[in-house]
């Protein structure tokens, strides 16, 4: 049975990640990095990666383990479902960062690692996590949350942002998915351990009760100390408690703990039986969820037309490009609706979807 409240959480994600992306292309004059609407901008945009490749995990674990239970039969079994996820996440991400690609006023270098990387080595790991325990879940997903203090200086704290998004050979190239490029995976395939435990945990809320409250405690310590020590508590990339680039410890623990918030709150009495949070009041947000994979791969599209075209022009106004960025943002909620209702077999979703 499908969750409404799950498809919710993706549009919110998709949504989110659309407005970010969207601000950082066309980024208004006059606006700082410790400007309020810069700083709320950041935190929509922080929240989002983390919604979203979690709610990935809760797909790939949920897709793996429906796969066993039709068909267990060994390596040649689980090979059929990883290889076209690995090639599709891989071939999207390469039009993703073809669509904004650094020469064309992008942010992208073509062979850049990025997010759907992510996703397609979670797909290698998600058999795995199907064998495993709760307890090994967790303690994988706690290793990864830590990894950042464990690796160091490899996660690229001293790297641009030009030689965080490009790979020279293919030594590099594994070295930003796995360690020092946009979502490595130390340590963000913490969200993908997280998706499967939520899962598993919808009907024991006294865990994620116990985890929430614990994880509540440490953020507060850790703005009562950013606030003595005089450090700011958050900032895309720096000198900060929590940062996104790369993305350390208190950000990965601090954005955990909201994502298990807003399935909490999202998810509603549809857990046991009833209806998500807002019934059908909410059922607008749906379709997006539906079509998260295309509505990201495609937004960026439309984003390198406009990188393009902006090239060398004046920042706009603050207005132009709030203006922009809102009806950018809002226009994939009537387009998924469209699509939902004249082309619903036009997708990557049914793509991936042929292959579970």
């Amino acid at each position: 049975m499908r969750l409404r409240y799950i498809d919710r959480i993706r549009a919110i994600a998709i949504l989110c990640m659309v407005q970010v992306h969207t601000a950082a292309i066309i980024p208004p004059e006059g606006i700082s990095v410790g400007h309020p609407i810069a700083f709320v901008s950041a935190a929509i945009g922080g929240m989002a990666a983390p919604m979203f490749v979690t709610i990935s995990g809760w797909g790939i674990y949920r897709s793996a383990i429906r796969r066993r239970k039709i068909d267990d039969n060994g390596i040649s079994s689980w090979m059929y479902w990883i290889i076209p996820r690995i090639i599709i996440l891989t071939i999207c991400q390469l039009l993703v960062n073809s669509a904004l690609s650094i020469d064309r006023g992008g942010r992208f270098d073509w062979m850049t690692p990025g997010v759907l990387t992510l996703l397609a080595l979670a797909s290698i790991i998600g058999p795995l996590m199907v064998y495993l325990t709760k307890k090994q879940r967790f303690s994988m997903m706690l290793i990864f949350m830590i990894s950042p203090i464990i690796i160091g200086d490899l996660n690229g704290n001293d790297l641009y942002w030009s030689e965080r998004v490009s790979s020279i050979g293919i030594e590099e190239w594994v070295e930003r998915l796995l360690l020092n490029g946009t979502y490595p995976a130390l340590p963000w395939l913490t969200f993908i351990f997280l998706g499967s435990l939520i899962d598993e945990d919808k009907e024991n809320l006294d865990n994620q009760n116990m985890v929430v409250k614990v994880g509540l405690i440490i953020i507060a310590i850790s703005m009562i100390y950013s606030f003595y020590e005089r450090i700011p508590w958050a900032l895309t990339e720096g000198n900060a408690i929590l940062t996104f680039f790369p993305a350390n410890t208190m950000f990965i623990l601090t954005s955990s703990i909201f994502v298990v918030i807003l399935f909490r709150i999202l998810g509603g009495e549809e857990i046991s039986g009833g209806e998500p949070f807002g019934g059908d009041k909410m059922s607008w947000l749906e379709p997006a969820g539906r079509l998260s994979l295309t509505v990201y791969v495609v937004h960026f599209i439309l984003l390198g037309i406009i990188a393009y075209e902006m090239q060398n022009q004046p920042r706009l106004e603050i207005y132009d490009a709030f203006l922009l960025t809102i009806l950018h943002t809002s226009i994939w909620i009537p387009l998924s609706i469209w699509h939902e209702k004249y082309a619903p077999t036009i997708s990557f979703e049914e793509l991936l979807r042929k292959f579970n």
